[in-house]
């Protein structure tokens, strides 16, 4: 039996019976550390051409942060190769962020809303700041 959920853009949707909502969830999450590996990246270069004061310190920082990102983005592709997860197509367009993956066979597309995208990865980067992330 199909269960409804809610895609990052606010509409509902359905998810097949063959796919969970833990990796649902997993796959979310994979799709957020790439654009905060995008963000983190663009910050670093904007510090590096600032007059800031301390720029190797917030360098280090964000650079630190990333590796931390790259980490468990590496530990996500493990569990995606044991639970037959792969993201197959990511696409940024005008309206969001587009993937299509497998789950155990069965392809399935996902959204996500630029805005709700921006805020989740907000939401990423507090947590990683605080040290709450893995």
């Amino acid at each position: 039996m199909a269960a409804n959920r809610e895609d990052g853009g606010g509409r509902v949707a359905t998810v097949p019976p063959n796919e969970t909502e833990s990796e649902l969830k997993l796959v979310k999450r994979y799709l957020l550390l790439g654009i905060v590996m995008r963000i983190l990246d663009h910050d670093i270069r904007v510090i590096g051409a600032s007059g800031m004061k301390l720029p190797r310190f917030y360098e280090t920082l964000l650079r630190s942060i990333g590796d931390r990102v790259l980490l468990d983005m590496a530990d996500m592709r493990r569990t995606f190769r044991q639970q037959g997860i792969k993201i197959y197509e990511e696409k940024r367009e005008k309206d969001g962020l587009h993937a299509q993956y497998v789950c155990r066979g069965y392809h399935h597309r996902f959204f996500m809303l630029w805005g709700f995208v921006k805020a989740e990865s907000e939401q990423v980067l507090k947590e990683y700041i605080s040290g709450a992330a893995s």
